[in-house]
């Protein structure tokens, strides 16, 4: 009778259940994973990712819908190529006002 004892504790599948139980555990933690990343195909928020802000390498990840656009900095500072087009003055209220170039405004009589 003592052989049938030892017979149980070297039974090969044993350790292939065990392997079976570790192999569930790491795939819902990679589903938690992929569930919690903001960046998941299954979500339908529309989420912005910046790596690496105000670094050389700077990337920004949009994600609207389904669609993802990815925009990678060059590290050199761009240059605008517009025009001045009025004045913008900001009121005690903190509302602001703009004022086209070349319209004549008359000041409010007092």
């Amino acid at each position: 009778m003592r052989f049938l004892e030892d017979d149980e504790a070297d039974d090969p599948i044993l350790s292939v259940v065990n392997l079976i139980d570790l192999f569930l555990v790491v795939t819902g933690i990679l589903m938690i994973v992929i569930v919690k990343n903001p960046l998941n195909p299954f979500s339908a928020a529309d989420v912005t990712v910046i790596e690496n802000p105000g670094k050389e390498n700077m990337r920004i990840t949009v994600k609207q819908g389904e669609e993802l656009t990815r925009y990678e900095s060059t590290g050199e500072i761009g240059e605008g190529g517009g025009v001045k087009a009025g004045i913008t003055y900001r009121l005690p209220d903190g509302r602001m006002v703009y004022v086209p170039e070349g319209s004549s405004v008359e000041p409010a009589a007092p």
